[in-house]
C-alpha cells in the first residue's frame, strides 16, 4: 500500500509518499516540500502569523491532491515544536482540520525522541546493542538511549539549530565573543540534563540524525546523498570541532557554498555544529554514525506496526 506522511517542522513542510507494508522496508516513492519556516514566521509573542497559517493550509491542500494523484491510500500528518509551542497553535490546528479535513498529530518532545529512536533501531538493527541517538531539529534537540525499540531515556531540549540562530546568534557571521557565549550556554543547558543518559553507561553505537547532522558529516567528507542511503557515513568529534571553528568565521553566503549545505539551512549550520559538538563532548562519544532515517520514518514504521495484517 501507499502511505503519505505530511511532516510540519520548524523549517519545512514535507510530504513523503512511501510504498509500505507491515514487516517490509518502506520505500520512498515521491517527495514534495516547501520551506515554510514556521518558527521564523511568527509574531513577537511567538504566535503564528495569519499569512503563514494561510500558506500552511494551502500547502496541505496541495499535498492532499498530490497524494491522491500518487495513489495514496492513507495520509497522516504531524507537527513538532513550532506548532506545539505557538500560543495560537490550537487555533491553527483547528483551522487545518476545518479547511482540509486533516487531523494534525502534534508530538511532544519526548515522543519525537522516541519515534526517532525507533527509526534508528530499525535501521541499524539489534546487533548495534545499546543505542544513543542525537537528533538536532530546527526548534529542539532530541536525545534518546536504550537497548530496545522504545528507549530507556528520551529527552527534548529547546536547543534546535534554527531557534538558537534566531534567538542568540545575530551576526553574519556572529562575533567571536557572541559565539563563545552561546557555546558556553549550550553546554551549560545540556550538562544539566545529560545525567539520565550517562547512568546506563557507554553506548555500543552513537548515532546522529537530521538534515543538520547530514550536512555536517558531508562537510567532513562523508559520501554525498547521490551515492544512496546504504553507504556508511559518520562524524567524529575532532572533525566537528574543526568544522565549528571554520563555520564561526564564515558568513551565510560562504556556508551555502560548502558541500551538502542548502541555502535555506546555511544560516543555522553554526548553531547546529555547536550543539552537536556539545552533545558529543558531554555524552562522551568520539563518533556519531549518521542514520538516513529519523522522526518521519519512525512514525511511518509505528503506523505500519498497527495496521491489520
Amino acid at each position: 500500500m501507499r502511505l503519505g506522511v505530511i511532516d510540519i517542522g520548524s523549517n519545512t513542510v514535507h510530504l513523503l509518499v512511501v510504498d509500505a507494508h507491515p514487516g517490509a522496508h518502506p520505500l520512498p516513492a515521491f517527495s514534495h516540500k516547501t520551506d515554510l519556516r514556521l518558527s521564523e514566521s511568527t509574531r513577537p509573542d511567538g504566535s503564528i502569523a495569519r499569512g503563514t497559517a494561510d500558506r500552511l493550509v494551502e500547502f496541505i491542500t496541495e499535498c492532499l491532491q498530490i497524494a491522491e494523484d500518487q495513489g495514496v491510500l492513507d495520509v497522516f500528518a504531524f507537527a513538532t515544536s513550532a506548532l506545539r509551542e505557538a500560543p495560537n497553535g490550537d487555533d491553527v490546528i483547528e483551522r487545518v482540520r476545518a479547511e482540509t479535513g486533516v487531523e494534525l498529530d502534534v508530538l511532544s518532545g519526548s515522543d519525537e525522541a522516541r519515534m526517532t529512536f525507533l527509526a534508528v533501531r530499525r535501521w541499524f538493527g539489534w546487533s548495534s546493542g545499546r543505542l544513543l541517538v542525537v537528533d538536532i531539529g530546527g526548534g529542539s534537540l532530541e536525545l534518546a538511549a536504550g537497548i530496545d525499540e522504545d528507549p530507556d531515556v528520551a529527552i527534548s531540549l529547546p536547543l534546535g539549530a534554527g531557534r538558537l540562530t534566531r534567538e542568540r546568534l545575530s551576526g553574519d557571521p556572529p562575533g567571536a565573543e557572541e559565539t563563545r557565549r552561546v557555546r558556553a550556554q549550550i553546554r551549560a543547558e545540556l550538562a544539566d540534563q545529560v545525567r539520565p543518559l550517562l547512568t546506563w553507561g557507554s553506548p555500543d553505537r552513537a548515532v546522529g540524525t537530521s538534515k543538520t547532522m547530514r550536512s555536517l558529516a558531508r562537510i567532513a567528507g562523508a559520501a554525498p546523498r547521490a551515492e544512496g542511503p546504504f553507504v556508511p557515513r559518520s562524524l567524529t568529534r575532532d572533525d566537528l570541532g574543526a568544522i565549528a571553528e571554520r563555520l564561526s568565521d564564515m558568513d551565510v553566503a560562504g556556508r551555502s557554498q560548502l558541500p551538502g549545505v542548502s541555502a535555506g539551512r546555511a544560516a543555522q549550520l553554526l548553531a547546529g555544529a555547536l550543539v552537536a559538538e556539545a552533545a558529543m563532548v558531554l555524552l562522551q562519544v568520539d563518533r556519531l554514525d549518521i542514520c538516513p532515517w529519523a522522526l518521519r520514518e519512525g512514525l511511518i514504521l509505528r503506523r505500519l506496526d498497527h495496521l491489520e495484517p
